[in-house]
């Protein structure tokens, strides 16, 4: 069973972890940090399909970054790719990007009040679970699973009680034994009804 109890506790941190990153995604966190899910290949191998991306605003971009850009909306997702040009023109600054495992990059130039941020860590896979548990069954998964796991050790943890007790009934009978002799019951100087006739 050591090994059911380590299943146990890896498996309610990673339920935790996940909704500690669920509510991160969705409300906005001190000092404008963003969690978001990459839910393409473009950025592969560097950022895998269902990876999580924690993007900052930065003061420049240069070269190489990787950076988020778009509209968050329930409609529209922000694209994650790196920096392959930037260009400066009198009418200001744009981006040129491109997604690592493309073979040309993007057509539409990025202006830098389109950046979300720039990539400061990436999770492998963990954006499958986030998605996963933005949805009704899986917001609910989330709840029942660990509770259902929280019952069934609880009811382990009384059922082991109640043996234990029994167990301990049974050792302390099988030490007394009760004879014609000896009655537990009565002090060891009190005499017999038989006794206290004759």
């Amino acid at each position: 069973m050591k090994f059911f109890n380590i299943l146990y506790y890896l498996f309610i941190t990673a339920i935790a972890l996940i909704a500690i990153l669920l509510l991160i995604s969705v409300f906005p966190i001190t000092g404008n940090f963003k969690v978001l899910t990459v839910l393409s290949g473009s950025m592969e191998p560097a950022i895998h399909t269902g990876s999580i991306v924690v993007v900052k605003p930065a003061s420049e971009y240069k070269v190489g970054d990787v950076i988020t850009f778009g509209k968050i909306s329930k409609t529209q997702t922000p694209t994650t790719h790196r920096i392959n040009e930037i260009k400066t023109s009198p009418t200001g600054q744009t981006f040129v990007t491109k997604g690592d495992a493309n073979n040309a990059a993007d057509l539409r130039e990025v202006r830098p009040t389109e950046i979300i941020g720039k990539e400061i860590l990436t999770i492998p896979y963990v954006g499958y679970a986030i998605n996963t548990a933005k949805k009704p069954w899986g917001f609910a998964l989330i709840i029942i699973i660990p509770a259902l796991l929280v019952i069934f050790d609880e009811a382990k943890k009384i059922k082991d009680e109640v043996k234990r007790m029994k167990d301990k009934k049974t050792e302390l009978s099988s030490r007394t034994p009760v004879t014609p002799d000896h009655d537990p019951g009565r002090d060891p100087g009190e005499k017999s009804p038989d006794e206290s006739v004759k």
